[in-house]
């Protein structure tokens, strides 16, 4: 299965993609996947890649929105504490932030 003819190319606005995304990272489509994509595309990139692989790369990024965030805590039962994003947001102080 070829998974880049499955995904939209505006995802991959800054990476070219014309002849398929093996030389792309996978943490970044899964993370563009997750962060812009759909539900069948999301669930497209876990049949290729596999859950656990998905989870794993989710968890090492060092940055997710929060809604994002949320829908993956929630869709593999993974607490927040276990994601460095989560993590990291909450080592940074928030000057303006009242």
């Amino acid at each position: 299965m070829e998974l880049c003819n499955h995904l939209k190319p505006q995802y991959f606005w800054d990476v070219d993609i014309s002849d398929n995304l093996q030389h792309v990272s996978r943490r970044l489509i899964i993370e563009r996947i997750f962060s812009f994509g759909n539900l069948t595309e999301i669930k497209l990139l876990i049949e290729f890649y596999g859950s656990s692989e998905v989870v794993d790369e989710l968890c090492k990024l060092n940055y997710l929105d929060p809604k994002t965030l949320n829908f993956a805590s929630k869709m593999f039962n993974k607490p927040k504490k276990s994601f460095r994003c989560y993590i990291r947001k909450q080592l940074t102080p928030q000057y303006w932030n009242s």
